[in-house]
């Protein structure tokens, strides 16, 4: 069986710095809703797919600085298929993610987006052997009982948007769940740069087969998703490096904040209460789950 060690430079066990884990993942927070808002300027005009590989593949300019870190770092093979999974995870939810954003207002896909801690707490209790108490049970019922909140079946039309989103959240909590476990084997940048390798290359043959010409204003556009993304993805593997999920959780809240005043401000959006109090109740349930395992390990 292969085994797993960190490079020289890497603690097995990294020190925490929670203020430092709040800190960055309200950064991450910040360039995911710009990201979102940018991904909403192209809307429909180019494929999901297409946006995707593009948002990627200009991201591959800001990943050079991160190359002599890459070639430093120790790749078992262990840890190169965690890697591709990742790869693969994401490559199929940024499609379905880009899909969405043409498909249905920012807050919902940023509300149905707090899915994904739910999924990686059932994807631990698959994967890590991680046990299903009854306070588990309930937090993750309530969660679910807020996406029906959100979607609200049969008192309105269900737009493919939102199922797309709901398998995105499935995608990219796998995506999540394997990166948290990379955090604490390899430096952030070396995180990064392989998941920004791989989805382009893994997104270019469905891309080049659905290819609609591009405009330079949309370009522009990706162009700074792309920038913003990949600071995201940087800032997110700071915060799991600093600081346990007990603390960086309930930060993500504020997503849904700023994805609201976006949409009203950028797009005429109207503010959805049901939005709003189903995102609420997904991500206290999250806070509440990480919060009580927290005060359990220390007992």
């Amino acid at each position: 069986m292969d085994t797993i060690t960190p490079p020289a430079d890497i603690p097995s066990e990294p020190i925490a710095r929670p203020g430092w884990g709040v800190f960055w993942m309200f950064v991450t927070g910040i360039c995911f809703v710009l990201v979102t808002a940018l991904v909403k300027m192209v809307g429909d005009t180019v494929p999901s797919t297409q946006a995707g590989f593009l948002r990627y593949a200009l991201g591959l300019l800001f990943i050079l600085p991160m190359i002599p870190s890459v070639r430093r770092a120790a790749l078992t093979r262990r840890t190169g298929r965690m890697v591709f999974a990742r790869g693969a995870c994401h490559a199929v939810a940024v499609s379905l993610w880009f899909f969405a954003m043409t498909r249905i207002p920012i807050a919902d896909v940023t509300a149905l987006n707090y899915l994904n801690p739910v999924y990686v707490i059932l994807l631990a209790v698959v994967f890590l052997g991680e046990r299903l108490g009854p306070w588990r049970i309930g937090a993750i019922v309530t969660a679910f009982l807020g996406t029906l909140i959100i979607i609200r079946p049969g008192f309105r039309e269900i737009d493919t948007g939102h199922i797309a989103m709901l398998f995105a959240a499935i995608f990219m909590a796998g995506s999540y769940f394997l990166a948290k476990l990379l955090s604490q084997r390899m430096k952030p940048e070396v995180v990064v740069f392989y998941l920004s390798i791989l989805v382009p290359i893994l997104l270019a043959p469905v891309a080049w087969a659905i290819w609609v010409p591009i405009g330079w204003v949309d370009l522009g556009w990706l162009f700074l998703c792309a920038m913003f993304a990949t600071g995201g993805h940087y800032t997110m593997t700071l915060a799991f490096r600093a600081a346990p999920l007990t603390v960086t959780q309930p930060v993500t809240f504020l997503q849904l904040l700023w994805a609201t005043i976006v949409g009203v401000v950028v797009f005429a959006e109207p503010v959805d209460a049901f939005v709003v109090l189903g995102g609420a109740m997904i991500i206290s349930s999250v806070t509440f789950i990480t919060w009580r395992e927290a005060m359990l390990r220390r007992r």
